[in-house]
């Protein structure tokens, strides 16, 4: 029987009722949208035809308007295919298998596109996963809040929904951490570095090695830290222990190193006996809220974006609380460099659930209210761009031996979220951000030259018995450069009790200094 539907002023006439059309909805495109006696004389138009018409329309669409910066060539599961961007360029050629993974990158790309890549139903001509994603990158960004009309109601609803799927209490961040740090130790021995630093390299040059650039972030965040022997440091999410482990060798710290993973905890337990660091370094499996003790120096490399943005607050009121009187902290995490989002919820599902990647307003925020001092904000931009590349490399070169220890699907997963991350950190809105904290304002120099220039980085200088300079920290604390350019600091010669200065700082702010 014959019937005849209104479809937002669009008649159409046919045994089934139809997905309903827009009235904008472009006729030209396909024969279904013609007239409504074409539909009712061709048998094959079902509803499930007429929705892959609308899907692939969908798609089209919303790639016809994000698309600006070079080119992709995209062929349908029907055949059809079609060129997107500049039309001079030599595109990148991508190809979907089913008619579902059309209407699902069409209605949520974020979720399906990494879904499609790892399941084998979206494929790439060369398998250029890099070239692909850098497109969809630079193009996401530029289209940025000019998404197709269906796509922005799930977007603010996941940017608005983000404080609740970030309530990382403990039990629920220990599950977290588990499904990602918990994985085989080999699977990170296979692109890591020989330490194990799971976080962004500092490349002085693109030239440098992995390890070289891992060598130079530990020594770049001890120099901002203006550590002496024997101080006492607490390290947020130690990883596999080689930040730790560091600092009690070549720094002479006494650390405790905290992580909820067990497989990463038995590891650097057995790492600190096996180099005879157990008497210096205690690893522990323990959530960052639990610690009772305080200390001079707080480092969290990598660690801040598990915390959950509901949780910003009581973890920098526990830097505060962990850290002494006159002590430094080194905050060293992922930011956003653009409007708050919700996080991608591919990473979520798959890589790191209840992640975050804050900005530094959100951030900056909690680090108001716990009335601490930002005495050094640094920002790395392409630094993980170069760390990701390295990575991405050596786990190709391994791709057989994952897929030994998982399957094909696991490979390209990992695959895809190395890429996705670095081209995120290439041309997204997407950098390193390191926040050096204390509670007084003077317990750093007023300047960055003991940073870099560690043969005069602060205003007190005097020369010792051998000629050499004796520079004062903020804090008074003396340091004497040796010749490789690294520092051996020395303890500080305890001064009178000053009621204007009381914690023996050296440096004094004008205002105090007036009195």
């Amino acid at each position: 029987m014959r019937k005849t539907w209104r479809a937002d002023g669009i008649i159409l006439v046919g045994p089934q009722r139809p997905v309903a059309l827009k009235e904008n909805s472009p006729a030209k495109l396909h024969p279904i949208c013609l007239r409504s006696d074409q539909f009712m004389m061709d048998e094959l138009w079902t509803e499930s035809d007429l929705m892959i018409r609308l899907s692939e329309y969908a798609l089209d669409r919303m790639l016809r308007s994000t698309l600006r910066d070079g080119a992709l060539h995209v062929v349908m599961p029907s055949g059809d295919s079609h060129r997107y961007g500049d039309q001079s360029r030599h595109p990148v050629t991508v190809r979907l298998r089913d008619a579902s993974t059309v209407r699902r990158l069409a209605l949520n790309p974020e979720m399906a596109l990494g879904e499609a890549y790892m399941n084998g139903s979206l494929t790439i001509d060369g398998d250029d996963l890099q070239g692909f994603l850098s497109l969809i990158v630079r193009n996401a960004r530029l289209a940025a809040g000019n998404r197709v009309w269906w796509q922005k109601p799930l977007l603010r609803l996941r940017s608005s929904l983000r404080v609740l799927a970030q309530n990382n209490v403990i039990e629920r961040a220990r599950g977290n951490v588990a499904h990602h740090y918990d994985l085989s130790g080999r699977l990170y021995d296979l692109f890591l570095d020989e330490d194990r630093q799971y976080s962004c390299g500092y490349f002085k040059t693109q030239n440098e090695t992995l390890e070289q650039a891992q060598a130079c972030k530990k020594k770049h965040i001890a120099r901002k830290l203006m550590i002496e022997p024997g101080m006492s440091v607490l390290d947020i999410g130690c990883g596999w222990g080689g930040m730790a482990l560091t600092l009690a060798k070549d720094y002479d710290a006494r650390v405790v190193g905290i992580t909820l993973s067990q497989e990463q905890h038995a590891y650097a337990t057995r790492r600190a006996e096996r180099e005879g660091l157990a008497h210096r370094v205690d690893f522990r499996l323990c959530d960052y809220r639990h610690v009772n003790q305080s200390f001079d120096r707080i480092v969290s490399i990598g660690m801040f974006e598990h915390v959950g943005l509901r949780h910003f607050d009581e973890y920098f009121q526990t830097v505060r609380d962990r850290l002494l009187p006159d002590g430094i902290a080194l905050i060293h995490t992922i930011g956003w460099a653009g409007p708050a989002e919700g996080t991608n919820p591919w990473i979520a599902k798959y890589i790191f659930p209840g992640d975050y990647i804050p900005t530094v307003s959100e951030a900056m925020s909690a680090v108001e209210k716990a009335r601490l001092w930002a005495t050094d904000i640094e920002c790395w931009r392409l630094h993980y761009a170069y760390t990701l590349r390295h990575w991405y490399n050596r786990f190709q070169k391994n791709e057989d031996q994952v897929a030994a220890m998982y399957d094909d699907r696991f490979v390209r997963m990992w695959r895809f979220y190395l890429a996705a991350c670095e081209q995120t950190f290439r041309n997204g809105p997407q950098a390193v951000f390191q926040f050096q904290l204390s509670r007084y304002i003077d317990a750093v120099p007023p300047t960055r030259d003991y940073i870099y220039d560690r043969s005069g980085f602060a205003a007190i200088t005097q020369a010792d018995g051998a000629g050499r300079p004796t520079h004062y920290a903020g804090n008074g604390r003396a340091v004497r450069p040796n010749d490789l350019g690294n520092s051996h600091y020395f303890p500080r010669k305890e001064q009178d009790n000053d009621r204007q200065n009381p914690s023996g700082r050296r440096w004094v702010s004008e205002r105090t200094k007036g009195r």
